[in-house]
C-alpha cells in the first residue's frame, strides 16, 4: 500500500471513529452524549455498530503508524510516533473486542459493578488516550521543522487529550457518588477522542501536502506543505 493511501486511513479514522459515535450516541434510545461514556454504545442496543466501528478504527489507525513511519523516516519521531499511534490503535482494538460494564444507569436495567472485562477495557482506554497524547508531544518536536505553530497545536493537543479524559473521570466518580449528577462525563471523554483525533486528520493532511515524490524522505519542510 503506497504511502499517500496509509496517510489517508489517518483522515478516514479521524473522521468514522467520532462521526460514528455522535450519530449512534445522538439516536440511541435510554443513551446521553453529556452523560454516558463514549464506550457505553458498545452494550445494550446496536452495540454491534460500535464494536465494528472500534476494529475498523484500530485498523485504519495501525495503517496511519505506518505511513507515519514512512512519511517521517529517518528523523526525530521516526520510531515513537508511530508506535505510539500503533498503541492507541491496539487500545482501540481491545476496547472493541473487551465490552465495558453497564454505568451510570446504561444500558437501562441492567446490573452494575466493575468486572474483569471492565477492568480490560479500562486498560485498553488508558492506552488509548496516553498513546494519542503522548504521539502528539513527539510530533510537536518533529513538526517544528514546519512552523511553530504546529509545535504548540500538537503541544496543547496532547495536553486536552488527557485533561478531558481525567476530568471525565471525576465526573464519573462523582456522579456514581451521588454528589453531581448527570455529570458531563460523557461530554468530557467525547471532547478528548475528538481532540486527538483532530489532530491526526491535521497532521495526516500536513503530510499529504508534500509531493508526492518526497512523501517517503523524512524531512518535512514549509515549502513541502503549501
Amino acid at each position: 500500500m503506497s504511502t499517500t493511501w496509509l496517510l489517508r486511513s489517518g483522515v478516514a479514522a479521524g473522521v468514522l471513529i467520532p462521526v460514528v459515535l455522535w450519530i449512534d450516541g445522538a439516536t440511541r434510545p435510554g443513551y446521553s452524549l453529556w452523560h454516558h461514556g463514549a464506550s457505553q454504545l458498545g452494550t445494550g442496543d446496536r452495540a454491534w455498530l460500535q464494536t465494528i466501528n472500534f476494529l475498523l478504527g484500530a485498523v485504519l489507525l495501525g495503517l496511519f503508524a505506518i505511513g507515519l513511519r514512512r512519511a517521517l523516516n529517518p528523523g526525530h519521531g521516526a520510531r515513537w510516533a508511530p508506535i505510539l499511534v500503533a498503541t492507541a490503535a491496539a487500545g482501540l482494538a481491545v476496547a472493541g473486542l473487551v465490552p465495558t460494564d453497564p454505568a451510570l444507569g446504561y444500558p437501562p436495567g441492567q446490573p452494575e459493578g466493575l468486572t474483569n472485562a471492565g477492568r480490560i477495557h479500562q486498560i485498553a482506554g488508558l492506552a488509548l488516550f496516553a498513546g494519542l497524547s503522548a504521539a502528539a508531544f513527539v510530533l510537536a518536536g518533529r513538526l517544528r521543522e514546519v512552523s511553530q505553530g504546529w509545535t504548540r497545536y500538537l503541544r496543547t493537543s496532547g495536553v486536552l487529550v488527557i485533561i478531558f479524559a481525567f476530568a471525565a473521570g471525576i465526573a464519573y466518580r462523582l456522579d456514581t457518588l451521588g454528589i453531581w449528577r448527570p455529570a458531563p462525563a460523557g461530554l468530557l471523554e467525547h471532547l478528548s477522542l475528538l481532540t486527538g483525533f483532530l489532530w491526526i486528520i491535521a497532521v495526516a493532511a500536513c503530510l499529504l501536502r508534500r509531493p508526492a515524490g518526497r512523501r517517503g524522505e523524512g524531512q518535512v519542510t514549509a515549502a513541502d506543505t503549501k
